[in-house]
């Protein structure tokens, strides 16, 4: 590997632009920092085209492996110093790898969804750490994919990607306007949930045993006036308290994990299949 002690280097440059959402879009490129969040990366078979690593710095076995893998997966792999590294690293974590990949295509024509899919939208997201952490509960509850509407955040934004502990990699996601998600939804004849504070029925009486999506809103608007039409269904979360509605990732936590109960209830329902 070639080494870099400063972080003046032309490549350390460029890689620290790229917590700037607009240089990430010039670059067509994105920044991972650490090695859980890389080893899913690279499990989803995201392209890496650089690498930095700092060998005193990979203390865990996990950091050592993602290090290697890196070396054999990356086209440019650099070894830098520890105030290289520091500077490059986002937050105060420094687990000794860095990754710069290419921006993963996030297209809504790339989701194929199973034949009963559960599939959360979220529309005009502002917060990363909140959409991150939406994607780590997605995949906890097994949804089948995340469609992100008119996002105010990015959705590769270092922010993102660490709350989601990499799973940004691993949920099928797309991006794409809310008129093109729900002519998609309606086109895969889902039934569209969308919560809302003022919703008549409580989220434990949809029933998301059938194809359906979860809606939600952004964290200071909530959802937007398309999502009150005729035939989707508003649910809302009880409130006992003086606060009117909780945290966007923290409702979508409790909407995935009832739909995954409902859903779980019905397996261990059904008949078991006959056997030849």
């Amino acid at each position: 590997m070639l080494r870099i002690t400063s972080v003046q280097n032309p490549h350390v440059k460029l890689a620290l632009k790229l917590r700037n959402r607009r240089a990430r879009q010039k670059q067509n490129r994105i920044l991972i920092d650490g090695a859980r969040e890389l080893h899913r990366a690279l499990g989803a078979g995201v392209a890496i085209v650089e690498a930095f690593i700092c060998p005193p710095l990979c203390r865990t076995e996990d950091a050592r492996c993602v290090a290697a893998a890196l070396q054999q997966a990356s086209p440019q792999c650099f070894e830098v110093s520890e105030p290289v590294f520091h500077r490059l690293a986002f937050g105060q974590r420094a687990e000794g790898v860095l990754g710069i990949a290419q921006t993963p295509l996030v297209s809504l024509d790339r989701i194929c969804l199973p034949p009963c899919p559960l599939v959360a939208v979220l529309e005009g997201i502002e917060k990363p750490g909140n959409l991150g952490a939406v994607l780590r509960s997605a995949d906890g509850a097994g949804l089948s994919a995340v469609l992100v509407a008119d996002p105010r955040t990015d959705l590769f934004n270092p922010n993102t990607i660490r709350a989601s502990l990499g799973t940004v990699f691993t949920t099928p996601v797309a991006v794409a306007s809310a008129e093109q998600i729900l002519a998609f939804l309606r086109q895969h004849t889902v039934a569209i949930y969308a919560a809302r504070v003022d919703a008549p029925t409580l989220y434990t009486e949809a029933d998301f045993r059938q194809p359906a999506a979860i809606v939600l809103g952004s964290e200071a608007r909530g959802l937007s006036e398309r999502w009150h039409d005729v035939g989707m269904q508003p649910i809302r979360l009880p409130m006992r308290g003086v606060a009117d509605s909780l945290n966007v990732s923290a409702a979508a936590a409790v909407l995935f994990y009832e739909a995954l109960r409902q859903r779980r209830s019905e397996q261990a329902q059904s008949p078991p299949n006959p056997t030849t």
